[in-house]
């Protein structure tokens, strides 16, 4: 057994590394980092409660995700002004999340209800996408690959596959501000969150999203570990332990960056639908566990 001196966990050195792995593997399929189910397995299994675990959530992210931001990248996947803009709008809210975070949500017991209702609402978008049939099938024949067509303050065009897809630079402008907010208080960066709205609401293919909706999960996440460390000494005498457990951060991410490669290899060869099913159900069990246990 192995204890990390800042949280206090103590578990098998191997556990953190062999669990992100298995979960990102599946969630970079859809875009997703894995934070959402990293951040249940420390609380539950782990007993790892206090403010400082969104902090550590946002350490895994650093470390895993930049390879597969790295096999989109490479497969020419990448929706740069997509992506640019989901930046610009969820920096600023990861900063009021995380003030949110320490100052109302110190209770491990309010934090679960929280993040059960995060959850829940993120599986209820995806469930709802998948039986009104949205999700679109994988794309065995053609370019696979994104080609920029225009992006202005007002509509980013691109084609993909030979189809033309739009969205409203405002409206996704936006949604990221909201989308930070949410993800700094839960400590997943925003990713997970935004995703599902990418192609449920906006109604763009999963297949394109999924590199800029991690890219700009990583930017918050880096923006969210500073902001964390820089205010944890004046809460010092609160009692409250609110910088990030760095090891245990990197181990999870260690595992998260081996996944996330595969993950992201794997996705052009799954449906998008079979993605959207495996995580919906996945939100929808650990949301029910965390509101029923609370109540």
């Amino acid at each position: 057994m192995f204890e990390f001196p800042i949280s206090g966990v103590e578990t098998y050195w191997w556990l953190p590394i062999l669990t992100a792995f298995g979960i990102s593997t599946l969630t970079s399929i859809g875009g997703v980092s894995g934070a959402f189910l990293i951040l249940p397995f420390q609380i539950s299994i782990l007993g790892f409660t206090g403010p400082a675990v969104s902090p550590t959530n946002l350490v895994y992210n650093i470390v895993a995700i930049p390879s597969g931001v790295y096999r989109y990248w490479h497969e020419r996947r990448m929706v740069w002004p997509l992506t640019w803009t989901i930046i610009m709008g969820t920096l600023p809210g990861v900063f009021i999340g995380a003030i949110v975070r320490i100052k109302y949500l110190p209770d491990p017991r309010t934090f679960k209800v929280f993040a059960g209702l995060v959850l829940l609402y993120i599986a209820v978008r995806l469930i709802h996408d998948f039986i009104k049939k949205k999700a679109g099938k994988t794309v065995v024949n053609g370019k696979f690959e994104v080609t920029p067509l225009s992006s202005s303050l007002n509509v980013i065009k691109y084609e993909f596959n030979e189809v033309q897809y739009s969205a409203s630079t405002i409206g996704l402008l936006t949604l990221s501000i909201i989308v930070g907010v949410v993800g700094g208080i839960y400590g997943i960066g925003g990713g997970a969150i935004i995703a599902p709205f990418l192609v449920a609401v906006f109604r763009l293919p999963v297949h394109t999203v999924a590199g800029a909706a991690l890219l700009g999960t990583f930017m918050t996440s880096i923006a969210g570990v500073i902001f964390y460390t820089i205010i944890a000494p004046f809460y010092a005498d609160t009692g409250l332990a609110i910088t990030p457990d760095w090891m245990l951060g990197g181990m999870f991410g260690i595992g998260g960056a081996a996944g996330m490669y595969v993950g992201a290899r794997l996705q052009r060869f799954i449906p998008a639908r079979v993605i959207k099913a495996i995580l919906a159900l996945l939100m929808l069990f650990i949301a029910v566990k965390y509101i029923a246990g609370a109540l």
